[in-house]
């Protein structure tokens, strides 16, 4: 239901740090009705063009805090509001090139009294300056 509002292309740009492209950055968003504890961000999942990144290369960052997900695992004073959007940075040395690319993201989230794992997907076509 909340799929659709996940990704947030209008976010997606390369990072820039000391004059270096070190990665990209797109916008997400909860698929989920309410904000949670990050603790309660079982995982982040991410590919793109089809090829997955590796959990130690992505962040997570939430009102200017930037996590890694062991960090996020460990996090209980910090929320991801709903409608909130967190930044998912990639750390890839000269980011993304030019052009559109397909975003798969999968969130994980841990809901005490759902009965079944909160997994959802979704796809989204960006586009890098």
């Amino acid at each position: 239901m909340f799929e659709k509002y996940m990704i947030v292309p209008e976010e997606a740009r390369n990072v820039t740090e000391n004059g270096r492209v070190t990665g990209f950055q797109f916008g997400a968003r909860l698929p989920y009705y309410r904000g949670v504890g990050l603790s309660l961000v079982e995982d982040i999942q991410v590919k793109i063009d089809g090829e997955p990144v590796a959990p130690e290369n992505l962040t997570v960052t939430v009102h200017g805090n930037t996590y890694t997900l062991e960090e996020m695992a460990r996090t209980f004073e910090d929320r991801w509001e709903m409608g909130e959007v967190a930044l998912i940075t990639i750390r890839r040395e000269g980011g993304l090139p030019p052009g559109e690319h397909t975003i798969d993201l999968l969130l994980n989230l841990r809901i005490s009294y759902l009965p079944f794992p909160a997994i959802r997907k979704a796809t989204k076509t960006i586009k890098i300056p």
